[in-house]
């Protein structure tokens, strides 16, 4: 079984935490969690790589929900950020940059 951590900025905040928190729509939460829990069980279901080390979940439901995650370590996935498919580009540069932020902090121990 894998361990799913959270990406937390300087100031304390997890951002993936507080997009799913904000999610309205009861359905996708529900299948969001879901699907996270096969990433912990090895089984990421429908994914892509978006470079650098991130990857995409991807939730056939709604506009299209995304959860973008890295992996850190042998078993541990870390959740980065989440959207949907009308700002993915966005989200994909922002969960890259909480990625190579999280590797630089990790460095600097």
């Amino acid at each position: 079984m894998n361990i799913i951590t959270f990406f937390e900025t300087k100031e304390g905040k997890t951002p993936f935490k507080e997009w799913l928190r904000a999610l309205k729509d009861a359905r996708a939460k529900t299948k969001i969690v879901m699907r996270i829990d096969r990433l912990s069980l090895g089984n990421p279901g429908d994914h892509k790589p978006c470079g650098q080390g991130v990857w995409e979940l991807r939730i056939d439901e709604g506009p299209g929900y995304r959860v973008y995650y890295a992996q850190d370590g042998k078993a541990v996935w870390l959740l980065l950020a989440g959207g949907d498919k009308r700002d993915q580009q966005a989200d994909i540069e922002r969960a890259t940059a909480w990625w190579l932020e999280h590797k630089g902090r990790k460095n600097e121990i």
